[in-house]
């Protein structure tokens, strides 16, 4: 029973299907100016076609990455170095993914201003504190769209309301990579200025993600090349991974539908862990319903997460980038330690059943039954 989506997720047949066929079949160099590069160019325009359309944005408003974290980092020092004349002060939270908070920790070593919003006990950022936050010299807000750990949606309209209010020369970042498919990401409507997306989130391939840059912004590259992706992201397209994306975004469910399948598993997990005596839920009543991060009683996450990969429920203690490290999302929510060391993350896809919620509970209860005397 596989519940650790936020993590990664398995890549649907279609996706596959595509790698496969850009790996062995249409393998040639997009740049190439013979018929099996033209090929690979037009599969190539129509991947990026069809991120744009999930997006509501133009093609060439599309980069494509080798991922979430490398489309964050583009967008984070992109922006931050070309508008360095303008003003170095950031804005982000303290539960952002350590692909942005590590950046912006960078940029505060080499002399960036940076206010870190705190979050409240269940996560949230207040919209109030963003307005606060923003300053006339503010040159970037970086901001997730959904917490990883614990699933809180932020306040992103609230940022967008405070650089216009502030009449701040900031652009606005939104690392939307565990939103991407699940909730409306539609850059434009919400005054996003960039925005990133990872594929192995929506069931594609590895190794690849997007960066959206809305039309007319510049930000600086931090790598040179032959020129591809119109110099933002130079190098020879990963292809087969960039088409798996494409294949994965054409094959996403109506995102009302896949959200109405994930509110079933949320509210049934939730219901059955409040019934287990000494579990607590961390994810707030409002999260995006594909996370539920709760604490299992005395017992260390590592033990149970173990316990429970022996009976074949595979969940997550946290960002899998975090590598099994103390959460910093929980910390700054202020959790006691004991919960923290005992929180899990279970994530789900539109391919999970009431039967895995199920799995999952048994799992835990007898986990809490057999491991609690040992801590």
């Amino acid at each position: 029973m596989y519940l650790d989506n936020s993590s990664t997720t398995r890549v649907c047949e279609t996706a596959a299907a595509k790698v496969m066929e850009l790996m062995t079949e249409n393998y040639g160099n997009p740049s190439s100016l013979h018929a099996l590069g033209f090929r690979a160019e037009q599969a190539l325009t129509q991947a990026r076609r069809s991120v744009a359309a999930a997006l509501g944005a133009k093609e060439e408003e599309v980069f494509f990455t080798s991922g979430g974290t490398e489309s964050n980092n583009l967008a984070i020092f992109g922006a931050a170095y070309a508008r360095k004349r303008m003003g170095m002060h950031i804005v982000t939270t303290q539960i952002e993914h350590p692909s942005v908070a590590n950046a912006v920790r960078q940029l505060e070593k080499e002399g960036w201003e940076v206010t870190w919003l705190q979050p409240d006990r269940e996560g949230h950022i207040a919209p109030e504190a963003v307005l606060e936050a923003v300053r006339p010299d503010t040159t970037l807000v970086s901001m997730m769209a959904v917490n990883n750990e614990v699933g809180t949606i932020l306040p992103i309209e609230a940022a967008a309301r405070a650089i216009a209010l502030k009449k701040a020369p900031a652009l606005l970042h939104v690392d939307a990579v565990q939103a991407f498919g699940k909730l409306d990401t539609k850059p434009e409507r919400k005054k996003i200025d960039l925005m990133s997306i990872s594929a192995h989130k929506i069931h594609g391939p590895k190794g690849v993600g997007a960066l959206y840059v809305r039309k007319g912004i510049r930000i600086q590259p931090h790598s040179f090349g032959g020129g591809q992706e119109r110099g933002i992201r130079p190098g020879t397209e990963a292809l087969p991974a960039i088409g798996g994306f494409g294949a994965a975004v054409e094959a996403l469910p109506v995102v009302g539908e896949s959200l109405k399948h994930a509110q079933e598993l949320a509210a049934a997990c939730r219901e059955k862990l409040r019934a287990l005596p000494g579990v607590a839920l961390n994810s707030p009543e409002d999260a995006l319903p594909y996370i539920v991060n709760f604490s299992a009683g005395a017992v260390r996450a590592e033990t149970m997460l173990h316990f429970l990969a022996a009976r074949g429920v595979y969940v997550s203690s946290g960002s899998a980038c975090s590598k099994g490290k103390q959460s910093p999302v929980l910390e700054a929510m202020q959790l006691p330690k004991e919960r923290i060391q005992s929180a899990l993350r279970v994530s789900f896809s539109r391919f999970n059943t009431l039967e895995d919620v199920d799995a999952l509970i048994e799992g835990v209860r007898e986990g809490m039954a057999s491991l609690a005397v040992k801590k």
